[in-house]
């Protein structure tokens, strides 16, 4: 079982190939990306409480969704002891259950982009601003066992403008829902 106290880049690769349940829905997560509160300027949490974060400080294992770009509701799993403003944005999974209930919300796609970015996850798992603070343990969530530990990278995190080069983004190599990273490389 994952133990949601440790820092979200310890908790971050022990997600990947877990199940995610929400709505009808169930994904294998396949990316996702670990925010480290005070200590990282890319964190919501980096500047302190608000009434906006409040869920990110806790408890652990508890859902902080919220609003992003002012269109799409993405959701992120606490982590770290109570107070600390951690957590793991789930970027991707696979649809490995619920898939016309996840087609209906997100419409004609391909199937591997189903749930492939945070937004389109928060969407074809039916979040809701007021899933903010349930447990990832039920009855609304469930976050669920792997059949084995698969094999993972990090890099860099994708679509934000501080702390870019933290390799703080987990994803599963090779799996189609995995979101790509889009632009030019940085040049050394």
């Amino acid at each position: 079982m994952v133990d949601f106290t440790e820092p979200a880049d310890v908790v971050a690769p022990q997600l990947l190939g877990r199940t995610f349940t929400h709505a009808g829905v169930t994904v294998r997560l396949t990316e996702v990306e670990a925010y480290l509160g005070a200590e990282d300027p890319a964190a919501h949490t980096h500047r302190g409480k608000t009434p906006r974060n409040a869920a990110m400080f806790g408890p652990p294992g508890r859902m902080y969704v919220y609003l992003s770009y002012g269109i799409h509701l993405a959701g992120n799993i606490v982590c770290a002891p109570e107070g600390v403003g951690q957590g793991c944005l789930l970027r991707a999974g696979e649809v490995v259950a619920g898939e016309d209930e996840a087609r209906r919300r997100r419409g004609d796609v391909p199937f591997n982009r189903l749930a492939q970015g945070p937004g389109n996850l928060g969407q074809a798992l039916g979040l809701a601003l007021d899933d903010n603070g349930s447990p990832v343990t039920g009855p609304e969530f469930l976050l669920g066992p792997r059949e084995e530990e698969p094999e993972w990278v990090s890099g860099p995190r994708i679509g934000i403008s501080k702390n870019v080069d933290a390799p703080l983004r987990f994803w599963i190599p090779g799996d189609p829902s995995v979101s790509v990273r889009r632009g030019r490389p940085k040049r050394t």
